[in-house]
C-alpha cells in the first residue's frame, strides 16, 4: 500500500506506488542461486536497505543448514550495507567486475567467494550477449519515479540500464537523501544494438548529450518498491603526502612538454583519473597549473575535478558516478543544480567504451600496485595471487587513451616493498598498453623506445635509491646471461624478489636489509 513518508512523494506514477512495500518483503522475492544485477559505483547509488534484509535472510537460512547464496553483478565498488553485509552472511556465491570491501576481499582471498575481475567497458555486453547467463533480478536505487513511469537515475548509472533491461525482476529502492536536483544531470543512451547491427555511437565532445535524463522501466517488471533515505558511502581522501606532489608535478611538466610541442592543444585533451588519493594530488596539481578550458571523460567525478569545476578551469566533466569525500559530497549535495549543466553521467558501457576513448583522444592516468622494467604494469593483486580491489576501468582506458600514464609511490611498506621489480608477479596491462611510468623519482616517457632502453630508462628515472643498484644489477646479468636478448630476463630470479618478501618481508636481500 503507498505510504505517506518523505521518500514516497518520490514516487508519482499510481501503478508503481502500489508496489511499495518494507525492504524486507522486497527481499524475500529473492531466491538463492538468483543473479542479481546492483546498482553502485565507487560507493555511489547503490542500494542500501534490501541487501542487509537479503544478508538476514541468508544468514537464518544458514543457521538452519539450508544452502542460499546469490550472484552479485555491480557497475564496480559499492558499501558496507551491500557487500559487506552479504558477504559477511556467506550469502555471494560470485562477484564482478570491481569490490573494495575489505570482508569481500578476504573472502575472495580465502577462496569463499568467486569472484571476476573484468573490464567494465564489458560488462553490459557479457550479460547483453547472454555469456553470463539469465540475469534474474534488478536491484537499483533512483531519486524518483515520476508520474509518467520514467526514472530519474541516483547518484551513479553504471550498469543501470543493462541490469533493468535485462533481469526478470525489477526492485527500485527510491532514496529520498539523493538530491532531486539530479534530475537532468544524467544521460542514458538507448541506441546500442547488438551486432551486427550496431551504429556508431554519435558522441564526439565530453559534455554531449546523446541520450534521455531518465531510465525506463516496463511496469509489470517492477515486483516491489522499497523507500529509503540513506546516505552513499563516502570515503575521505586524504591530503596529498609528499610523494603524491612530486607524482604530480612529474606528470603536470610531462604534460607541458606534450603542449610545447604541439602533440596536444593548449587545453589538453579529455582527462581520466583514477580513483585515489594519488589521483587526486593531480588534480590538485592541475587547479594551480597553466592549463585553461579542460575537460574531462572518465568513470568517477572526484574532490579534485569538483575543485577544478568551482574554479573554472574545468568546463565539462563526463562520468559514470560521483566518487567524493564526505565533505566535498555535503557541498555538492547542497548545490547539487550549479553543477547540472557541467557534469554528465553515463552509463558505464559509454563512460569506458573504447572507441570514444580513442574518438576522443583521452588522457589516461592510473595507479598501479607495481610495474616491471619492460613497462608491464600490475594493478590488481598483491605479490601476485592476492587481490586487492580490481582492474576497474584502467584497461579501457590504458589500451585506447591518447596517452597511457600509470602512477605509484616508488616503493611500500616503509621501503620493504619496490614498486619497479624485475618482473611484475601479475600482468594486467602489457608493455604494449602503457605509454609512461611515473613514481615520486621521476617520469619514465615509453614511447618508442625497445624493451632494453624501456628497462634502463625505468630504473633511471622511477626505482626508489634503495633498490635502483639491485635492478641494475639484475639488468645487467639478464642482458649478458639471458636465453633471448630482446627482453633479457634470468627466470630463476625473476620472481625473487616477491618470493623473498613472502619469506622474509621484505624484498632486499638479508645484507641490504
Amino acid at each position: 500500500m503507498p505510504t505517506t513518508t518523505a521518500a514516497s512523494v518520490r514516487v508519482l506514477n499510481p501503478r508503481l506506488e502500489s508496489k511499495i512495500m518494507s525492504a524486507s518483503e522486497a527481499a524475500a522475492l529473492i531466491r538463492s542461486g538468483d543473479q542479481i544485477g546492483m546498482s553502485g559505483f565507487t560507493g555511489s547509488g547503490y542500494p542500501k536497505a534490501v541487501p542487509v534484509q537479503l544478508a538476514h535472510r541468508i544468514a537464518e537460512a544458514h543457521f538452519r543448514g539450508q544452502k542460499f547464496q546469490v550472484s552479485v553483478f555491480t557497475g564496480a565498488s559499492t558499501g558496507p550495507e551491500l557487500d559487506g553485509a552479504l558477504a559477511m552472511a556467506g550469502g555471494i556465491h560470485l562477484r564482478l567486475p570491481y569490490q573494495s570491501d575489505p570482508e569481500t576481499r578476504k573472502r575472495i582471498n580465502a577462496g569463499e567467494m568467486e569472484y571476476m575481475d573484468i573490464h567494465l567497458s564489458h560488462v553490459a555486453q557479457f550479460v547483453e550477449y547472454g555469456f553470463l547467463g539469465k540475469l534474474d533480478v534488478a536491484l537499483i536505487e533512483v531519486t524518483a519515479i515520476l508520474e509518467d513511469g520514467r526514472i530519474v537515475p541516483s547518484s551513479s548509472i553504471g550498469n543501470n540500464k543493462t541490469w533493468i533491461d535485462q533481469a526478470e525482476r525489477v526492485i527500485l529502492e527510491v532514496n529520498s537523501w539523493q538530491p532531486a536536483a539530479l534530475e537532468g544531470m544524467h544521460d542514458i543512451y538507448y541506441g546500442l544494438e547488438p551486432p551486427p547491427n550496431r551504429k556508431p555511437i554519435p558522441l564526439t565532445s565530453p559534455g554531449q548529450r546523446i541520450g534521455s535524463p531518465y531510465l525506463q522501466v516496463a511496469p509489470e517488471k517492477v515486483v516491489a518498491i522499497v523507500l529509503t533515505d540513506s546516505p552513499d558511502r563516502n570515503s575521505p581522501f586524504k591530503a596529498p603526502d609528499e610523494a603524491s606532489k612530486r607524482i604530480a608535478g612529474h606528470i603536470l611538466e610531462f604534460l607541458s612538454w606534450e603542449v610545447k610541442k604541439g602533440r596536444m592543444p593548449a587545453n589538453l585533451l579529455p582527462l581520466q583519473s583514477g580513483v585515489g588519493n594519488i589521483a587526486n594530488a593531480v588534480l590538485f596539481g592541475l587547479e594551480e597549473g597553466p592549463f585553461e578550458g579542460l575537460t574531462s571523460y572518465t568513470e568517477v567525478i572526484q574532490d579534485g575535478m569538483i575543485r577544478l569545476l568551482k574554479s573554472g578551469k574545468l568546463i565539462s566533466a563526463s562520468a559514470t558516478a560521483f566518487s567524493l569525500s564526505p565533505e566535498m559530497l555535503n557541498e555538492v549535495n547542497a548545490d547539487m543544480a550549479s553543477y547540472r549543466e557541467r557534469i554528465v553521467l553515463r552509463p558505464q558501457e559509454i563512460s569506458n567504451n573504447p572507441g570514444i576513448i580513442r574518438r576522443l583522444g583521452v588522457i589516461a592516468m592510473n595507479g598501479m600496485i607495481e610495474a616491471d622494467i619492460y613497462g608491464n604494469v600490475n594493478s590488481t593483486h598483491v605479490m601476485g595471487s592476492r587481490i586487492q580491489n580490481g582492474i576497474g576501468g584502467s584497461g579501457d582506458f590504458a589500451r585506447n587513451g591518447y596517452l597511457s600514464i600509470f602512477m605509484a609511490p616508488s616503493s611500500a611498506k616503509k621501503g620493504t616493498i619496490s614498486t619497479i621489480v624485475p618482473m611484475v608477479s601479475h600482468v594486467d596491462h602489457t608493455e604494449h598498453d602503457v605509454q609512461v611510468v611515473v613514481t615520486e623519482q621521476g617520469l619514465a616517457d615509453l614511447r618508442g623506445l625497445s624493451p632494453r632502453q624501456r628497462a634502463h630508462l625505468i630504473i633511471e628515472k622511477c626505482a626508489s635509491s634503495e633498490y635502483k643498484p639491485l635492478l641494475q644489477d639484475y639488468l645487467s646479468r639478464a642482458e649478458q646471461l639471458s636465453y633471448g636478448k630482446h627482453t633479457p630476463h634470468l627466470l630463476s630470479e625473476s620472481l625473487a624478489w616477491h618470493n623473498r618478501y613472502l619469506r622474509s618481508g621484505n624484498m632486499k636481500p638479508r645484507e641490504e636489509s
